[in-house]
């Protein structure tokens, strides 16, 4: 199960990062860069996501997807969102049929 937590925490940390010299962290020297060096790293991600499911390396798959949220998470915080904003919506379509929920969004 998730902690949501540890995503509050994150968040939390990702956000403070947004003020500070990009010399200082790695996530200050994404935010530099902008959106499209943070959209890079999270296709980026997701790629390796899917090239270690295809392996079938089960713990790369975990490495590889954390790496996917983290960026995603940074995202996120770039556009002043965070993980609570994800989690509230994952409660908002718990329960709901994904067929329902997706003709819901085209109405």
């Amino acid at each position: 199960m998730i902690d949501p937590e540890v995503l509050q925490r994150l968040s939390a940390t990702l956000e403070e990062r947004k003020g500070a010299s990009p010399d200082s962290s790695y996530v200050s020297s994404l935010y530099a860069k902008g959106t499209d060096a943070i959209c890079k790293k999270v296709a980026e991600e997701a790629a390796e996501s899917i090239m270690a499911a295809k392996d079938g390396d089960l713990r790369h798959i975990v490495y590889e997807v954390t790496d996917l949220w983290f960026h995603s998470l940074v995202l996120l915080a770039h556009f002043g969102l965070s993980a609570d904003d994800v989690l509230t919506e994952m409660r908002r379509r718990e329960g709901i049929s994904g067929i329902e929920e997706k003709k819901a969004r085209k109405s």
